[in-house]
């Protein structure tokens, strides 16, 4: 009999789960093109059922089905190739992406960095408005050197969207009111307020009845580039993210405040005021809308209408989605939005597709974004990112 001890085998080590190489901006960088990528297929099967040559092929599918195949890609493939020529064909076009992406970077690093603090920021259309008001006064109202007058004209407009985000922080730290229903409220007020003060002669131009302001004076301007409608702001967009990626990332105040967006709790106890971080990004947040307005009043739409912020301040949201809050991605995804802004015009014009597709692809990207298990289950091959879909959650203390 053998009197060797049977030894149990040691247990296998457990399965550690599979993390990608790749750093966390690029994992989100991959799951973002994916989504456009699908809102792409998307747009294309709408623009193949809105389009007459496909459903008449449809009509007699049994007959020639190759008919109807051809129509399809042949409508998807005219309307994207109008969409790209319409934002990316020649200076012209190029310039007039740019021109719809300046106020879209502007409001969407308004939203991202009130997003980093744990604030759902909706207020950037009120922002804008209360900063193009004042800036677009100083601007027809006041006769100021040239330099000068474009210095004081920005200058009013920042501050006019600092004050109207200052008061969402001030009543946030003081009274606990939820951010969310004041900026909403607030947009209202400067919506309204905007369509008082233009039935004002202060404000309505001399001889005209309809809501309408002088036009701004030349020495308020931005300075256009070339025959283009493109103009300074845009470049002033560029140093505002600069600026966003500066306080987040390299300053004091700014540690405070992701410090506070990640946990509000933790970061009183550690001493930090939470208050006063609340009131610092709205007020921040507040004149980078107000910049958004300046850029508009002063460089797009020179004089002051009650149609001056247009949709830029609810899009500003989708540019902040898209961008996950980051001051490049931000950049990017404005870049983006006003490509599709200025190409869906050639696209209509062209081929007659509608020009609300373009607002579709846009709601349908920021759809995949925030959802991005979903674009996971169609293209497996994606790697997994810690904390996926947090974008929503980092901007939201609710």
């Amino acid at each position: 009999m053998s009197t060797e001890t049977e030894v149990a085998p040691a247990p296998a080590p457990a399965k550690q789960p599979q993390r990608s190489g790749l750093p966390s901006w690029a994992v989100q960088g991959l799951v973002s093109l994916s989504a456009i990528l699908l809102a792409l297929v998307v747009g294309a099967i709408l623009i193949i059922v809105g389009d007459d040559q496909v459903q008449k092929a449809v009509g007699y599918f049994g007959a020639a089905p190759g008919d109807t195949f051809s129509a399809a890609v042949n409508a998807v493939g005219e309307a994207y190739k109008a969409l790209a020529v319409g934002a990316f064909g020649g200076i012209t076009p190029i310039s007039e992406s740019l021109t719809q992406a300046t106020p879209l970077i502007c409001g969407g690093l308004a939203v991202s960095l009130a997003f980093r603090t744990g604030l759902f920021n909706i207020g950037a259309q009120g922002q804008l408005i209360a900063g193009a008001i004042l800036a677009g006064y100083v601007g027809f109202a006041w006769h100021l050197p040239p330099v000068l007058h474009l210095i004081v004209a920005l200058a009013a407009g920042l501050l006019g969207g600092a004050i109207w985000g200052g008061v969402v922080g001030l009543l946030k730290a003081r009274t606990g009111a939820h951010e969310v229903i004041v900026t909403i409220m607030l947009n209202y007020v400067a919506l309204y307020l905007l369509s008082w003060l233009l039935t004002t002669s202060a404000f309505r131009r001399p001889g005209r009845t309809d809501p309408i302001s002088p036009i701004v004076d030349k020495n308020a301007q931005f300075p256009k580039f070339g025959d283009t409608r493109l103009h300074l702001g845009f470049l002033f967009a560029l140093v505002a993210a600069v600026f966003v990626w500066w306080l987040l990332n390299r300053s004091t105040i700014g540690f405070e405040l992701r410090a506070v967006g990640a946990n509000a709790d933790a970061s009183r106890t550690a001493g930090m005021s939470v208050g006063k971080a609340y009131v610092i990004a709205m007020v921040v947040a507040g004149a980078l809308a107000g910049l958004a307005g300046t850029q508009q009043v002063l460089g797009t739409d020179l004089p002051l209408t009650d149609g001056v912020a247009a949709s830029v301040g609810f899009d500003a949201i989708t540019v902040a989605l898209l961008g996950r809050g980051t001051p490049l991605g931000t950049v990017l995804a404005g870049l983006l939005f006003g490509a599709l802004n200025a190409g869906g015009l050639q696209m209509q014009l062209i081929t007659q597709t509608p020009l609300t597709l373009t607002t579709v692809l846009q709601a349908v990207i920021v759809l995949f974004v925030a959802a991005p298990a979903l674009v996971r289950s169609v293209f497996r091959f994606l790697p997994k990112e810690r904390g996926a879909g947090a974008v929503l959650a980092k901007g939201w203390n609710g």
